[in-house]
């Protein structure tokens, strides 16, 4: 390459750089260098190392009791074909509030942490629970402009209510696409600053019009319950049910440059310590005969609404269509924390299933398939 050729090509970098950071998307930057540069093709179950994190912590680990039926049950083979075709990271099967199955491939084990992804918008949505329970909101009704007054300046703003993000109903201008880098799921995940990247939307619609799943609406609902609770999320997390529930291991809530937490996604932690959030509510919110969460709070969660065609409630997906009806925590990639009330079962599955099938009504295929073929064995 010559010398000219050399200086053309170089002012092309700082010029096309410049662009990119004055047009809003030096975050590429960052999703580059946590994905590609790390041999990874966009983000995975073990990127909460190359993020700042807040602290969940646990105090007095209550590890689970092994049934006497422990790993004696084998897994059928068409179950272990789509496990490990789903390249699986961990499955467990909780029964009468005992660990009865518990496998894990690819070198993952029972400390290992991985990404929750959108498990933690339901976890959020239990943060809202414990807020309303102790006073600090007045009410699911109350809209976002009370805690942040510039929504009432913004068109269809100022009637958005916690309940909307809740029901994902927000009518937010946001397209929830987890490939394109320049739309808002990725400034989001790899940007700076949360509130740049979820205050800076419009609204393309009245709330309360329809259900549309928006990653965005989580993280203005955890904004909301972080001013009303006066502290951070991670440690109202800790404080109100990871110690309480006797987590075996603290976990790391993926924050932004200014500590604010991921409310829509990225919980680090184990799926054992996951499996008790399961177990909390087919325990209809009790540890220990401690009521830990709301029980009429619970039902509002896990109540479909008519807008979502029955499959979504409050950060939950429900499913009532299938003989054994389930509702579930879900993330990308299929993480799920799965709940079936009639067999007193909780199922979690990790992994990385790229390309996850969602034709049961946008729905994953691989829930239902897990709870039909769990309920036979146990």
């Amino acid at each position: 390459m010559g010398l000219i050729a050399l200086q053309s090509f170089l002012i092309f970098i700082v010029v096309a750089t410049v662009l990119i950071y004055a047009f809003g998307y030096g975050y590429l930057f960052n999703g580059i260098s946590k994905t590609y540069l790390k041999g990874k093709l966009s983000a995975n179950i073990d990127d909460g190392k190359y993020f700042s994190n807040n602290n969940i912590a646990t105090k007095t680990p209550k590890p689970w009791k092994e049934s006497a039926q422990y790993n004696k049950t084998e897994l059928p083979k068409n179950l272990v074909e789509n496990l490990i075709h789903s390249n699986t990271a961990s499955f467990l099967i909780i029964k009468n509030g005992e660990l009865v199955h518990e496998q894990y491939w690819n070198g993952y084990h029972k400390l290992s942490k991985t990404n929750s992804f959108s498990m933690a918008k339901a976890v959020t949505v239990m943060l809202l629970g414990k807020a309303l329970e102790e006073g600090k909101i007045d009410s699911i009704d109350e809209n976002l402009s009370t805690f942040f007054e510039e929504f009432s300046n913004k068109e269809f703003g100022k009637n958005l209510t916690l309940k909307n993000l809740a029901q994902m109903e927000a009518g937010l201008d946001w397209d929830e696409d987890y490939k394109n880098p320049f739309l808002p799921n990725a400034k989001a995940y790899y940007g700076r600053d949360l509130m740049k990247a979820t205050f800076s939307r419009k609204f393309k619609e009245e709330p309360g019009t329809r259900f549309e799943y928006q990653s965005g609406s989580t993280q203005l609902l955890g904004f909301a319950v972080k001013k009303a609770i006066g502290q951070s999320l991670a440690s109202y997390l800790s404080e109100k049910f990871w110690i309480p529930l006797g987590m075996e291991q603290n976990a790391e809530w993926s924050a932004d440059e200014n500590g604010m937490e991921k409310t829509y996604c990225c919980i680090h932690s184990n799926s054992r310590d996951f499996a008790k959030l399961g177990q909390l509510f087919l325990d209809d919110g009790k540890m220990g005969g401690q009521q830990i969460l709301n029980l009429n709070f619970i039902e509002q969660m896990k109540t479909p609404t008519q807008k979502s065609d029955e499959i979504y409630g409050m950060g939950f997906w429900v499913n009532n269509d299938n003989p054994v009806k389930h509702y579930y925590f879900l993330g990308l990639q299929g993480q799920y924390i799965i709940m079936v009330p009639e067999h007193n079962m909780v199922i979690v599955r990790t992994g990385s299933y790229n390309n996850l099938p969602k034709s049961d009504r946008g729905r994953p295929d691989q829930v239902k398939f897990l709870v039909n073929e769990a309920v036979q064995l146990f």
